[in-house]
C-alpha cells in the first residue's frame, strides 16, 4: 500500500521517501520524576486506529524531520 505525504520543503511525494519516526509523544519529562515515568514515556506507545500526529524523516530528500497529521485507517494527511 503506498500514500503520499507533504513535505514542509519538497511538498507532496510518495511515503518510499519517507522514514517513520513514530507517533508524537509530546515533551520529554523531566530529569527529577520517577524513571518509570521515563520508560512508559519512550517505549510504551498507543497504536489506535485513526487520526494522530506522527514524526516523518524525509531521507530521500531534503533531510528534514517533520510532524503531520495522518489518519492510520485511511493513510490520509488531515488538517491540524
Amino acid at each position: 500500500m503506498t500514500f503520499r505525504l507533504t513535505c514542509p520543503v519538497c511538498g507532496k511525494r510518495d511515503v518510499y521517501e519517507f522514514t517513520y519516526g513514530g507517533p508524537e509523544r509530546g515533551p520529554r519529562p523531566a530529569d527529577d520524576v520517577p524513571a518509570e515515568v521515563h520508560l512508559r514515556w519512550s517505549q510504551f506507545r498507543m497504536n489506535r486506529p485513526g487520526p494522530r500526529e506522527e514524526w516523518w524523516y524525509h531521507g530521500a530528500g531534503c533531510g528534514v524531520w517533520f510532524s503531520t497529521r495522518r489518519n492510520s485507517t485511511t493513510n490520509r494527511e488531515e488538517p491540524r
